[in-house]
């Protein structure tokens, strides 16, 4: 699946380039040349029969690349087995389609890397660019690989220039495409006063380190098997193997050493003239070699541990493994980064909350205050009009208690009146009877005294005219007595009526004092 990928990068670039129009179409016939020399540089055996079926229409109508993919997969890619081909030239055949249109060294003015230094750059980039298209070198990445670059060449980076470089392209901050990338390396900003030899090799060790997957290379003298005697090789360490040829041109190979998980390197003592020896142990033979000095034999041996720990995990490769370890932890880091911007927006969404609760708290306590300034105005016009209520209840009650009292002091005078009258009539009645009496003796007398008739017929004239007057008399004393008792039963209904309505007002001031008790003890908690 990885070399599937790798092989999908190069040739979306072939493709694209084959795309003059920019419309993500291309045309059969020149997919068919594409597809030609596909089968050649992988070393798949041609389908002439295959090619003209697929592309049996062949209108020269532009084919898209999801197009071109059904077949690129079941006749190309499924086909093609790891180590049965040769990479390199691959990836020079899609070079070359593509960087004759895109590649112009001269755009800046200068180049610092030479077209073979361009095309390494190249294939460095697509194993290190995203494995998203189009293809994108994310910042990370980009400074990774020109500080291995920098290191090769025993110089620092310039970290300052690159992050200016990114600061100051705002539409790179995501990262660089592959042509972008080569136009940065010539520009010369970040390699300024170099010659361009140093910086070709540089990119030829770090190309051998991560596409050869080179772990370390470099002369050492080897003890020979046979012959046993020393001769000076350069070796190439890789992950499966360590190879050696006669020279660093790698043109005569003399052997390889093959690593596995059960082969192991160790320290020897010098002897033969020999310094800084060690060997490395295969589960077939020792092989006994020599480095320059110190340094160079801890580097040697390290570098076959690694192997022989990247053989025993089943990796094929250091860089692989680096650049999945370095993705990871930018995913790591992003998803860190995105935790904590929106651990920092929860932050402010809170703090703003946090604002917006002592906002609308300073506006609760400002109508509290406005409240209770309403609430004290509000109590101090009920306290007064309770005040004035009281005072005007009072006043009613003095009133009412004036009332009563005159009432009562007419009431005692009109039943001494009364009591008056009721005597001028037992009186009269008296009298009457004395009349009557006075009347019964005059008219027995007149009986009795036949003489004295006609005087007594005067008298009793003038007694009956009396009577009469008696009787008159009597009858406005018995109106006056009458009209007496109704005024007595209206004051008594009056007093009746005031006496009711003192008790409601009574009952209205007893009120009114509990709801103004109740309200103060309302008002006490603020």
């Amino acid at each position: 699946m990885e070399l599937r990928t790798e092989l999908l990068k190069s040739i979306w670039y072939a493709f694209t380039a084959l795309d003059a129009e920019k419309s993500g179409k291309v045309s059969k016939s020149q997919l068919k040349v594409l597809s030609h020399n596909l089968y050649t540089v992988l070393c798949i055996p041609h389908d002439p029969v295959a090619l003209e079926e697929h592309f049996k229409d062949d209108d020269d109508g532009p084919v898209s690349s999801q197009g071109y993919m059904p077949y690129l997969n079941k006749y190309i890619l499924d086909k093609v087995a790891e180590g049965a081909f040769v990479k390199e030239s691959f990836d020079e055949l899609c070079w070359t389609l593509t960087a004759k249109k895109n590649y112009n060294p001269d755009r800046n003015g200068n180049s610092v890397v030479s077209h073979g230094d361009a095309f390494k750059l190249w294939c460095l980039f697509n194993f290190l660019s995203e494995d998203k298209y189009p293809l994108v070198m994310v910042p990370d990445e980009v400074e990774y690989l020109l500080k291995k670059i920098c290191t090769a060449m025993s110089i620092e980076l310039n970290s300052g220039e690159l992050d200016d470089y990114f600061s100051q392209e705002t539409q790179q901050q995501n990262g660089l495409i592959v042509w972008q990338f080569l136009d940065l390396v010539n520009s010369g900003r970040l390699l300024r006063g170099i010659e361009r030899e140093p910086i070709s090799m540089a990119i030829e060790e770090v190309y051998q380190e991560i596409i050869g997957d080179v772990l370390k290379q470099g002369y050492l003298w080897k003890k020979g098997h046979l012959r046993r005697n020393w001769c000076e090789r350069w070796f190439t360490l890789k992950p499966s193997d360590l190879a050696y040829y006669v020279s660093e041109e790698r043109k005569e190979k003399k052997g390889s050493i093959c690593l596995d998980r059960n082969s192991c390197v160790e320290i020897l003592p010098d002897k033969d003239g020999k310094r800084c020896m060690f060997c490395v142990k295969t589960s077939s033979r020792t092989y006994e070699m020599s480095a320059s000095d110190t340094k160079q034999r801890q580097e040697w041996t390290l570098a076959i541990q690694m192997a022989i720990r990247l053989q025993a995990e089943g990796k094929k490769s250091l860089h692989k493994d680096l650049k999945q370890k370095r993705r990871e932890q930018r995913e790591q880091r992003e998803r860190k980064k995105a935790a904590k911007e929106e651990e920092m927006q929860r932050l402010k969404q809170l703090q703003e909350e946090k604002e917006r609760k002592l906002q609308e708290l300073e506006l609760l306590k400002e109508a509290q205050k406005q409240a209770e300034l309403l609430l004290q105005e509000e109590e101090q016009r009920r306290q007064q009009q309770h005040e004035e209520m009281q005072k005007m209840l009072e006043i009613q009650l003095q009133e009412a208690e004036q009332a009563r009292a005159s009432m009562q002091a007419e009431m005692v005078l009109k039943e001494a009146e009364a009591e008056r009258q009721r005597k001028r009539i037992a009186e009269l009645e008296d009298m009457q009877e004395r009349l009557q009496d006075a009347l019964q003796q005059e008219i027995k007398a007149r009986q009795d005294e036949g003489a004295v008739r006609y005087e007594q017929a005067r008298l009793l004239a003038e007694e009956e005219e009396k009577l009469k007057q008696l009787m008159k008399l009597k009858e406005e004393q018995e109106d006056y007595i009458i009209k007496a008792q109704h005024e007595k039963l209206a004051l008594k209904q009056e007093m009746e009526s005031k006496s009711k309505f003192l008790e409601e007002t009574k009952l209205q001031l007893e009120e009114v004092r509990f709801n103004r008790e109740r309200m103060d003890q309302d008002v006490m908690p603020f």
